[in-house]
């Protein structure tokens, strides 16, 4: 009889194991206990790191945006400011929740908790080491696309709830900028799709390992796939509201967007939102296109369970955070678009583009038998 921790956990073969051997009581217990379990640890551990991420995130976005403005950035709380998002999540928590006595009240405390969980409930699918997925759906770049969805929804709720004139024309640009350039993410994530032959983002990570190292990414795969990385990036920038296309929320125009109305910690969870979804983006960026989890010229799996969970743990954050660095990098370095400039990118250049390289990965795969230039270099001088 299979155990009961292969019945409900999805990836027994490298996880499920080494908890059943830590915690033998497992096996007998009932299967919806066991189940329940794992989903209450799972979404603690999802909350605890996009809480740490957020901070950590917003005290280097707030140094890097001193460094490039000449600046000195947070240095009061604690030795140069390294604890100062501690001081603002207390205040936050601390701060009074108003409210506008004309708002729609359920829909205006809903919309951050749909926002929140919208951009959170991406890190179920993330690949972050050899086996250290909470699970390995597959369908899990659909699961992806289909929850961030919600992060435009209490984006559009937020603002229209408020029964405010600017939050209601920063809620409608949100809506706009998200459900259009949804469109190109996901066309550059196709291609991806197409040469690992999965919709699983483990199996996507797993077709990018070999001898070659770094020369078997899906980046290096053929010209189209290096083209789309950069599609994908600029698609995500502006689907993730980040700065030079924050317009649902400029401070210049709109005061401060959908969020106008809002404060306390509900204004909070709309920043957790945001973090957590810039995390998604920039890690399905390295799971389809960098690699992954994958240690150079180096097999994780045969490091054994703890080393190698470790070690690509390592790789995969670090190559995450360096997309999400870039990304900061360009919020303080570019100007704001206008709202016709913003669209007519989508339309009329990215959404083509994507079209095309679909077209181009499908032509390579169909008339190089799906081999990548590496390989075809490699079978060129045996």
């Amino acid at each position: 009889m299979e155990p009961v921790a292969a019945t409900v956990y999805p990836n027994y073969d490298s996880v499920g194991r080494a908890i059943l051997e830590a915690f033998p009581i497992i096996d007998f217990l009932p299967v919806w206990l066991v189940a329940l379990v794992i989903m209450v640890v799972v979404a603690a551990c999802a909350i605890v790191f996009i809480l740490v991420f957020e901070g950590v995130g917003s005290l280097v976005l707030r140094k890097l945006a001193g460094d490039i403005q000449s600046r000195v950035g947070p240095n009061r709380v604690g030795p140069y400011g390294c604890i100062q998002f501690l001081a603002d999540g207390v205040k936050l928590i601390l701060k009074e929740d108003l409210k506008p006595a004309a708002c729609d009240r359920v829909l205006f405390r809903l919309a951050p908790y749909l926002a929140f969980v919208g951009s959170c409930a991406g890190l179920v699918v993330i690949p972050f080491a050899v086996g250290m997925i909470a699970a390995d759906l597959d369908i899990g770049i659909y699961y992806v696309m289909a929850v961030s969805s919600l992060v435009s929804i209490g984006i559009l709720l937020g603002g229209w709830a408020s029964n405010n004139k600017w939050s209601l024309v920063g809620a409608m640009r949100g809506a706009a900028q998200i459900v259009s350039f949804e469109i190109p993410v996901a066309m550059s994530i196709i291609p991806v799709i197409l040469v690992a032959g999965s919709l699983s983002t483990q199996e996507i990570v797993r077709s990018q390992g070999g001898l070659f190292g770094i020369f078997n990414w899906n980046l290096f795969h053929n010209p189209f796939l290096f083209f789309s990385f950069f599609v994908y990036l600029t698609a995500a920038q502006a689907e993730t509201c980040q700065t030079p296309f924050d317009l649902p929320e400029c401070e210049s125009e709109l005061v401060q967007g959908f969020m106008t109305e809002y404060s306390g910690i509900r204004f909070g969870y709309f920043f957790l939102g945001e973090f957590g979804e810039l995390f998604v983006v920039c890690a399905l960026a390295t799971a389809g296109y960098l690699g992954g989890w994958h240690i150079p010229f180096l097999d994780a799996g045969n490091l054994g369970w703890f080393w190698g969970n470790l070690l690509s743990l390592g790789v995969f954050l670090t190559k995450t955070f360096t997309l999400v660095l870039v990304s900061m990098w360009l919020r303080w370095t570019l100007p704001r678009t206008r709202v016709d400039q913003l669209m007519r990118m989508c339309w009329k250049y990215l959404v083509p583009l994507t079209f095309f390289n679909l077209l181009g990965v499908s032509l390579w795969l169909l008339i190089f038998d799906g081999k990548g230039i590496p390989a075809m270099i490699a079978a060129l001088f045996g």
